[in-house]
């Protein structure tokens, strides 16, 4: 990677203040900015570093005034985070392609395997698996049978797809993660035994889903679990069998979504969520860190915070309140002795 300020500014259509010829080959955070670099500047707590970074190029918003004298050149955006994560992935696509099949690879002649394939060294393929045009199988991934993987999708190493699953065009998937290993179905034959009731359905990932790293995603007892497309799942999750995630939806690590639960789309869950089985969650819910959903929600766009999870609002109130429990418990206290005494009276 190596461009000019004027070829930056012209790729995102900014207005540059400064040395046009400017050449950078490396990105680096602005407090730690050095000559070459590029940097961006969004959240007003890091103002302070733009005028002591060494980086050559900084990316700010249009609407950005410095306060004192700046020595990089500056690129004027709308945006300068989104322009930032636009020019890092013109970065990343500028990257050679992995493509071919290792010799070590095993694929069932069954398979079908689309133009421009890279399989890894040791990696499994099922029988009558379809592999899409563009597809990257790093090393050690497991595909089971009858499963088919979209164009363009990502499976990096030690990734496995159990049999019969459905993956999407574009997807990501980190490693370490299991799609369509069998949902926790067990039912109670006495006090001490349970039988295993089979898992039949499958998973369903549709397009332009990315999974992060050691995710479990259960396939269906009957039918399909169901990550629907724009899906974006941090690391350490577990998505329950049955459950449907909403387009667009986001979670952050540790998320635990127990079975048959529906999540609507665009909803945003903070780390360690957990949500109780067969509950129906509305579009455009934001869920605090740490909560415990038990029950429905079915007004769109509401915030719910807590343990069990309530209306944000609420919770804050309560939290004021919880807070000052040691006071009032102690003015209780004192009421009561007051009220004897004038009982003895």
């Amino acid at each position: 990677m190596e461009f000019t300020a004027s070829t930056i500014a012209g790729f995102l259509k900014g207005v540059l203040e400064g040395n046009p010829d400017v050449v950078v080959n490396t990105i680096a955070r602005i407090e730690e900015g050095h000559e070459g670099a590029l940097s961006f500047l969004a959240n007003p707590k890091y103002e302070q570093y733009i005028y002591t970074t060494g980086s050559s190029v900084v990316l700010v918003n249009k609407d950005f005034i410095p306060s004192a004298p700046v020595k990089p050149t500056l690129i004027r955006v709308d945006d300068a985070y989104k322009a930032f994560a636009a020019l890092l992935t013109l970065v990343d696509q500028s990257k050679p392609r992995k493509k071919g099949i290792h010799p070590s690879a095993v694929i069932e002649p069954t398979v079908k395997v689309g133009s421009d394939v890279y399989v890894g060294p040791y990696s499994c393929v099922g029988e009558n698996c379809e592999i899409g045009d563009g597809c990257v199988i790093y090393p050690h991934v497991i595909i089971g049978d009858n499963t088919r993987i979209g164009k363009n999708t990502t499976l990096y190493a030690n990734v496995t797809i159990y049999h019969n699953c459905i993956i999407g065009e574009s997807c990501t998937i980190h490693s370490g993660t299991v799609i369509g290993s069998d949902g926790f179905g067990f039912a109670p034959q006495s006090e001490s035994e349970f039988m295993k009731i089979p898992q039949l359905g499958n998973v369903v990932i549709e397009d332009r889903v990315e999974i992060g790293a050691n995710v479990a995603v259960d396939r269906a007892t009957i039918g399909s679990t169901i990550i629907r497309k724009g899906v974006k799942l941090d690391n350490l999750i577990q998505i329950g069998h049955n459950v449907e995630v909403g387009e667009n939806t986001v979670m952050a690590g540790q998320c635990g979504i127990a079975g048959s639960t529906k999540i609507g789309k665009n909803c945003m869950l903070a780390g360690q969520v957990g949500l109780v089985g067969h509950l129906k969650i509305a579009d455009g819910t934001r869920i605090g860190g740490k909560s415990a959903v038990h029950g429905d929600i079915r007004k769109e766009n509401t915030t719910v915070t807590g343990a069990p999870a309530f209306e944000h609002r609420d919770f804050l109130r309560s939290s004021v309140i919880f807070r000052r429990l040691p006071d009032l418990y102690a003015q209780v206290q004192a009421m009561g002795k007051d009220i004897d005494a004038l009982k003895r009276r």
